[in-house]
């Protein structure tokens, strides 16, 4: 049977590769005016709104209906705000509150950001269940470890973001947060039998599929209950089987980046590609191009390839194509009828809720929101260290962390000394005695030696102030507060609350 002419273009459509620079190369401009269906933009493509408005409009000057890319889920995963820090907290600060309907708001300002400047797609929410609390790549950036929180958050979420004409994406299916592995640097074995699946991990999912989500990502993640011989991303029985059959979803399956370890330690890159589709995705992400886009034509070449020995059905890629097609008819649908808000509303929005996400622990005392904490303001400029260790690669390198910055805008004088894994001591603290002491952590359960300095901190000075911005652990210190997350809103709001007092 003799097959389409128009299959090297089938076969660029369901492809959705980075690129570097904040201008389109030649390469990427070629590619997009022969069918390339997608493109994603990471943070060093970004350098303002205005910059990545001019970008995304050129690379539609050249395919109309390219389905432009970003990872923005506010919190510690942001591309668009990668140089300051995310003006929104992200899902484990949502989770926190348990108020969907300020969830909704949340991701409608992010959505106001992301259509501002014509971006398609946005690879959120994660609508992970966090049920191992050792869990290293996803954590806070999950409403939490109750399946029915993050089933109704993750639902509101997409609800929010997709009344801006930004299409959703939910992730990591069929769940990654029952792992102690990332799947950026090996693959990952969810352990959970059949039952659990359902009950746990796949009900955020349905409720995404009932909230109408354009978009699912599937996870690099070996998942033996569902097919014990290979990762989600290339089981046939997990994402046609399940997603398709089962579960009822139409929309468009989009892979997890195929240069993660987890599956390029399996095979190259074009063998993943072939076998994603076969398995049943839709689009491949693929987050590293070569510097002239060799690699993207390597990528539709393995495609056409199979298709013409038969492994792959031109059918099988046809409907994942139109799939594509489908997702860019939707976003173009809403052209002129976006949700616009001011930016200074959403901003505010944004510093209300990371404060209202704030659990302060005093001496003697549970956790508690911070209007409810009397916490005396700073009597001086403080020492703050910051204890940093390396976070997972799925946050874009440069991304604030810390509470330094913040704390020396409200207060002139503070000092800041950054510790790390590589070099895990405390300054000498003696020649501070007369400062105040803040000791800024991240996961530090997670981590002995930085839990190891925040006990030797305490211990020579009991009125050292700890601000854990990931998972909380065991309160320690003179006040203990739990940010639940990273972001630029949340950083502001501790140093406003450290410095004024409560």
């Amino acid at each position: 049977m003799p097959h389409s002419p128009d299959l090297a273009r089938l076969a660029l459509t369901v492809l959705q590769p980075g690129f570097d620079g904040s201008a389109p190369p030649a390469w990427l401009r070629r590619a997009l005016s022969e069918g390339l269906g997608g493109a994603v933009l990471f943070a060093r493509n970004i350098v303002d709104p205005d910059q990545t408005a001019d970008l995304i409009a050129a690379m539609r000057e050249d395919n109309p209906a390219v389905v432009v890319a970003v990872d923005e889920e506010g919190g510690v995963v942001t591309r668009m705000e990668a140089a300051s820090g995310s003006s929104w907290p992200g899902n484990r600060a949502l989770g926190t509150i348990g108020d969907p309907s300020r969830t909704e708001r949340v991701a409608a300002a992010i959505g106001h950001l992301l259509a501002s400047v014509d971006v398609t797609l946005d690879y959120a929410p994660s609508v992970d269940v966090n049920a191992d609390p050792d869990n290293p790549v996803i954590g806070i950036r999950s409403f939490g470890d109750d399946p029915g929180l993050v089933a109704e958050h993750g639902a509101a979420w997409i609800r929010g973001l997709q009344s801006t004409g930004v299409a959703a994406c939910a992730k990591h299916f069929p769940g990654h947060g029952d792992t102690v592995a990332d799947s950026h640097l090996e693959l990952p074995t969810v352990h959970a039998p059949a039952a659990l699946l359902r009950q746990r991990d796949l009900l955020p999912f349905r409720a995404a599929i009932d909230a109408g989500v354009r978009s699912i990502m599937c996870g690099h993640l070996l998942v033996p209950a569902l097919d014990p011989a290979a990762p989600a991303t290339l089981s046939r029985p997990t994402l046609t089987g399940l997603l398709r059959d089962e579960l009822g979803f139409t929309g468009m399956l989009v892979t997890d980046a195929i240069e993660m370890r987890a599956v390029a330690a399996l095979h190259n890159p074009g063998e993943i590609a072939v076998r994603a589709l076969i398995a049943g995705a839709d689009a491949i992400c693929v987050g590293v191009s070569s510097e002239e886009g060799e690699s993207v034509y390597v990528l539709r070449d393995a495609i056409v390839a199979a298709v013409h020995d038969g492994r792959l059905s031109e059918e099988r890629l046809a409907e994942a194509a139109s799939r594509v097609v489908a997702l860019a008819v939707w976003h173009a649908d809403f052209a002129g009828a976006r949700l616009w808000n001011e930016r200074d509303d959403d901003v505010a929005l944004g510093l209300a809720t990371a404060r209202d996400a704030l659990r302060v622990t005093l001496p003697g005392r549970g956790p508690a929101p911070a209007a409810e904490a009397a916490i005396p303001p700073l009597a001086a400029p403080p020492l703050v260290i910051d204890v940093a260790p390396r976070l997972n690669l799925a946050v874009a390198p440069g991304t604030p962390t810390g509470l330094y910055a913040e704390l020396l805008d409200n207060l002139p004088g503070t000092l800041g000394v950054t510790v790390r894994a590589d070099s895990p001591a405390l300054p000498d603290l003696a020649p501070h005695a007369d400062r105040p002491l803040i000791l800024v952590v991240h996961d530090a359960a997670r981590h002995g030696w930085a839990a190891e300095l925040v006990a030797h901190a305490v211990r020579q000075r009991p009125d050292t102030v700890v601000v854990e911005t990931g998972m909380p652990g065991e309160a320690q210190g003179s006040v203990y507060i739990a940010t639940n997350g990273i972001s630029r809103a949340s950083a502001q709001v501790v140093a406003h609350l450290l410095v004024h007092g409560q």
